[in-house]
């Protein structure tokens, strides 16, 4: 990039009080995502576009529903609604909804640091879901050596053939988005019910 042309866009930026930034994979998942993604936040809060309309950075995931399963308790780091493990008075709202009192009280392994517990011999069986992590998280050449290693591996997908179901010890079939029912949350929180217009093949399973 020329210096004209970032000097332009911080321009463009500074002078459009309304103003969005999109970003996906990409950004995401290169060797220096967290960077990228740290200096797109502080652009938007160190110039108060966040928070208001027609402003804010949105994460395009590259994962259908992903901010749906993100709200429902799917990272490994984050109660549901992104509640913290650390708040005890989170723990037990989530409880409370979910009606248990057996829930998990600390941080599970990140997906990167799973599949660096996989090739230590710390964790001794996978189960991946809708995903293909063989070739979508960053070093995936490490997560291939960490499949490819003494770990048991469960693979549920829509389709067969994947660079992670290869490594499957078992492989089990998934529903497709248009075969189930649910719900579906995009990137702005706006929640799609979502109901099968087909039926489900054989032996598949949500």
């Amino acid at each position: 990039l020329r210096a004209g042309d970032v000097r332009r866009f911080f321009e463009l930026f500074r002078d459009h009080p309304q103003t969005l930034t999109l970003y996906s994979q990409g950004i995401n998942q290169s060797s220096s995502g967290t960077d990228k993604v740290n200096a797109i936040l502080n652009c938007h809060l160190l110039t108060g576009r966040i928070g208001k309309p027609g402003c804010g950075p949105f994460s395009l995931t590259g994962q259908p529903n992903a901010m749906g399963g993100r709200e429902v308790g799917g990272l490994a780091n984050q109660l549901a609604a992104h509640m913290d493990f650390a708040n005890p008075e989170h723990g037990d709202r989530v409880g409370r909804f979910w009606q248990t009192d057996k829930l998990a009280t600390q941080p599970g392994l990140r997906a990167v640091e799973l599949f660096d517990a996989v090739a230590a011999g710390q964790v001794k069986a996978v189960w991946v879901m809708a995903t293909n992590p063989a070739v979508s998280l960053p070093n995936a050449d490490a997560v291939r050596a960490a499949l490819g290693g003494d770990v048991f591996v469960v693979v549920s997908d829509c389709v067969r053939h994947t660079d992670t179901t290869q490594y499957a010890d078992v492989l089990l079939p998934a529903l497709a988005w248009g075969e189930k029912d649910g719900t579906v949350t995009n990137s702005e929180r706006r929640i799609s019910r979502q109901r099968a217009f087909l039926p489900a093949p054989g032996e598949a399973r949500a």
